[in-house]
């Protein structure tokens, strides 16, 4: 009994530890440096902020950002700008890449056929680039910013455009010359499409230096310190809370509701450290052997809130 013990506490401080070191390495890599656009209202920082400046001309190429950064519900950091998504990977040696909002919002239409060897070039995808789209797309990186070409020229909105995997480019001739190819605004189109929450949209305040990260949603997660447990026995409850960046939300208040097998149920709060970790510890008796007991968890803060569950098996 006392080696079944030692190894789940083992097991249980190398959890903690894997939470809090990944926290951790997270803060540490996200940069301080920010800037703030007035022309929508947001904000732009760190891995994101030095990609978005990488650019040949990142407000033609991306427009200005219509979101923060925020952690989607699938784990991915995400932020939005008029005519592009970036995305946050941080297991890739250049973690931050574009969404393919282009190929992801192709519907074909209308085709436009041109054959002019002189004038175009063919690309894996079996499409063509030509002209003034080509002379746009060699100014301005090329398959790494645009990707492969993934429609023909086509006849949509009253103009000429062509789909890429990372955007859309059109032909406006009333624009004055060297202006006439731009870049769709497919930002929000896509925005929408992946039906993300509309209160990311409004307008926030500047960041500054002496001003903590504002705080768009929280992710929340939690575990046990023992799988199983025995008819009579104790359980802690670990909570880590992080923002949409993955950063320890200090001082969230936590409601951690137990559902026992006669259908009563127990309930205790319990607030994050600095390293946005919370713990709740009960103790229990008479418990039916080969039950599951259920922990729903709830956290807020800032008027954000989030929510998880875990369990842990009465053994026989």
């Amino acid at each position: 009994m006392e080696s079944m013990r030692a190894l789940r506490t083992f097991f249980t401080l190398l959890l903690m530890a894997c939470v809090l070191f990944s926290t951790w390495g997270s803060a540490q890599a996200q940069s301080q440096d920010f800037e703030f656009f007035d022309e929508t209202g947001h904000n732009v920082q760190g891995e994101f902020l030095a990609f978005y400046r990488k650019a040949a001309n990142p407000t033609l190429l991306y427009g200005y950002p219509i979101t923060e950064e925020f952690t989607r519900t699938d784990g991915l950091r995400v932020q939005y700008f008029q005519r592009a998504r970036f995305e946050y990977h941080p297991e890739l040696s250049e973690p931050v890449t574009l969404t393919p909002i282009g190929r992801e919002v192709y519907t074909p239409t209308l085709p436009l056929n041109f054959s002019n060897p002189f004038a175009c070039r063919s690309f894996d995808t079996g499409y063509s680039v030509c002209f003034a789209f080509l002379e746009f797309f060699d100014a301005y990186g090329g398959l790494t910013q645009f990707g492969q070409p993934v429609s023909p020229f086509e006849f949509q909105d009253n103009m000429i455009v062509q789909y890429f995997e990372n955007a859309r480019i059109e032909w406006q001739p009333m624009r004055e010359d060297g202006q006439r190819v731009v870049v769709t605004d497919l930002g929000r189109i896509y925005f929408d499409r992946m039906g993300e929450d509309p209160g990311l949209l409004p307008p926030v305040q500047p960041m500054s230096a002496g001003t903590e990260p504002l705080v768009l949603a929280l992710q929340v997660r939690a575990f046990v310190e023992k799988a199983v447990a025995l008819t009579n026995d104790t359980q802690t409850i670990y909570i880590a809370v992080q923002d949409q960046s993955t950063q320890p939300i200090t001082g969230a208040d936590c409601t951690i509701a137990v559902h026992w097998p006669d259908q009563h149920t127990d309930t205790t709060v319990a607030r994050t450290n600095e390293g946005g970790v919370a713990v709740a510890a009960m103790a229990f008796n008479n418990q039916p052997q080969g039950e599951v007991i259920y922990v729903d968890v709830s956290c807020s803060y800032g008027g954000n809130v989030g929510a998880t569950s875990t369990s842990f098996r009465i053994w026989y």
